[in-house]
């Protein structure tokens, strides 16, 4: 694996300071925000699995709390998705002004309440983000918003996830951008089956390392 230069940094975004981990790896020409759900953060383990495989795959990556520790304690704040998606947003426009990072394009990951959120914020601001991944996500959340969003989209949902299954296909069906469904066999919301979460974080990054150019890739 090639190195990675990982650090905690300081975001602020609508007069608040948000925590996060900015990692890049030697040479990356990609990052991806991610945008947490109910109520995790950029310690959830699972985001960070997905973050270290993105980083082998050469894609920097941003973990961060979308809401600060007295805004997490309301818990009507992990379901209010314009202000998760303005967050994903700042986050995103963060990048494109760090020096590490400037000029790479933006990519989104979004998992559970989180993927309604990363969907808001692509559709909100299009000039940001080039391409979204949700996981496990609860696009429906972002309502009519799904079909203004104008990047290619993925949706990972476990087979057994049946109910959130439902809500993806019934999303997909709404969006008019290049949107791609995406079932893990035997998985459950979660994905805490053996394998599973590996091919989330596969899934991810081939998509992210096709979709998500910059114009001299084009």
């Amino acid at each position: 694996m090639q190195s990675v230069r990982s650090e905690d940094v300081t975001i602020d975004i609508d007069a608040v300071r948000l925590q996060g981990q900015l990692s890049v790896p030697a040479g990356a020409r990609r990052v991806v925000v991610f945008a947490h759900g109910s109520g995790s953060g950029r310690h959830s383990p699972r985001n960070r699995f997905v973050a270290w495989r993105l980083q082998e795959a050469g894609l920097a990556t941003l973990l961060i709390d979308l809401l600060t520790e007295t805004e997490a304690q309301d818990r009507a704040n992990v379901f209010d998705i314009p202000l998760l998606a303005e967050r994903v947003a700042g986050a995103a426009r963060w990048l494109a002004a760090n020096p590490s990072t400037a000029g790479l394009p933006v990519g989104a990951f979004g998992a559970s309440t989180g993927g309604g959120a990363a969907l808001v914020a692509a559709a909100a601001c299009p000039e940001l983000f080039g391409c979204v991944v949700s996981r496990g996500g609860r696009p429906d959340l972002a309502e009519e918003a799904l079909p203004a969003v104008r990047c290619p989209t993925l949706l990972i949902v476990g087979g057994e996830d049946t109910e959130v299954l439902a809500l993806n296909q019934n999303a997909q069906d709404r969006m008019t951008a290049e949107c791609e469904l995406a079932v893990v066999p035997g998985a459950t919301h979660l994905f805490e089956e053996p394998g599973t979460l590996e091919q989330v974080a596969d899934l991810a990054a081939d998509w992210f390392t096709q979709k998500l150019t910059s114009r001299e890739e084009v």
